[in-house]
């Protein structure tokens, strides 16, 4: 009967049909037959991004109900939207989905919510409805307090080098635009240099090395995360200018974020959640009820020298989720 259903569902797939009866064919939320998930993160070459895998599997583990299965994208647009695709065929129960690219990403995507698998899209947006869940924290407010901050920081303005995030994927884009929106009306504060330097720490080094070369006034380095701002720390240090520059980040891992901070190599970074022990959370919800919020929006803090110790301190709460969307009926709880 499984074999059936799973060539039913695949059959309308490929026509384009909305099918949820064919959906959640992996288990059944026992012990002894446990729903499956599907993870599809679409790189762990970013400390952030391996944190948001252990946060997951840290809130799996304890649950005999769930088994996860997780699959690496490795950077690859194209890899991740195969692995969709299997998790589909197999099929998963629900998918969890850290997307690399927002076009790319959003058809394969809206096929395994038409099937009737639940999808749970973490971190990244798409493009559409097409999901049953959105969790993350909000880029541009991120972003916003951040050229506040630097607003702040640079009273008699300055010279600022932007080093950004994949510009493809939505964070990146949110993070440049709340920053923008935050030091709006401060035309003393110039954006000498930017670049795109894909989330990865050997691309933001080598990106400031260029910015260094060609500038001999940076006054602030605004990274889109905290590896960002860190390799261009390790490339002003090299040529003896890390003192002269102030340096911003964001993701605020404790390990990583925080720690810079601490070390006073970042003068502030921003939190931004990684939503994998939420989205463990939401998952068993969805799967249990068949309901869950449309979108989940995560809380955020800033760390400085100042307030480390004390946890650092909140961004303005806002409202954490908007409007509930019911999943397929094809995946309540059998």
């Amino acid at each position: 009967m499984k074999n059936t259903n799973r060539l039913v569902a695949m059959l309308a797939i490929l026509a384009g049909c909305v099918v949820f009866a064919a959906a959640a064919l992996a288990g059944s939320g026992t012990k002894a037959d446990p729903w499956v998930i599907g993870m599809s993160q679409c790189n762990l070459n970013e400390p952030w991004r391996t944190q948001m895998n252990a946060d997951v599997r840290n809130a799996a583990e304890p649950l005999d109900n769930l088994k996860v299965i997780y699959q690496d994208a490795a950077n690859d647009t194209l890899k991740q939207r195969a692995q969709i695709e299997e998790f589909i065929a197999q099929p998963v129960d629900l998918l969890i989905v850290s997307p690399k690219e927002a076009v790319p990403l959003t058809p394969p995507i809206s096929r395994a919510y038409r099937a009737g698998i639940p999808v749970i899209v973490l971190d990244r947006r798409v493009v559409g409805q097409d999901y049953t869940c959105f969790i993350g924290a909000d880029n541009v407010k991120i972003g916003e307090a951040a050229g506040r901050w630097i607003a702040r920081r640079l009273a008699g303005g300055g010279n600022v080098v932007e080093l950004k995030g994949l510009m493809t994927s939505t964070p990146a884009q949110d993070r440049h635009s709340g920053f923008l929106k935050g030091i709006k009306g401060r035309g003393d504060i110039k954006i000498v240099f930017d670049a795109d330097m894909q989330w990865l720490e050997p691309n933001a080094r080598k990106e400031m090395e260029s910015a260094l070369a060609r500038f001999d006034k940076i006054d602030l380095v605004y990274g889109h995360n905290d590896p960002a701002a860190h390799g261009a720390w390790l490339a002003a240090k090299a040529t003896g200018r890390e003192k002269d520059i102030v340096f911003v980040g964001i993701d605020g891992l404790p390990q990583e974020g925080q720690a810079y901070v601490r070390q006073g190599i970042l003068n502030v970074c921003f939190e931004y959640p990684t939503g994998g022990r939420e989205a463990i959370e939401t998952a068993l919800e969805i799967l249990k009820s068949g309901k869950a919020p449309k979108e989940m929006t995560l809380r955020s803090r800033f760390f400085t020298r100042e307030n480390i110790d004390k946890g650092g301190e909140w961004l303005p709460e806002e409202t954490q989720s908007k409007g509930t969307a019911p999943a397929p009926e094809g995946n309540k709880s059998k």
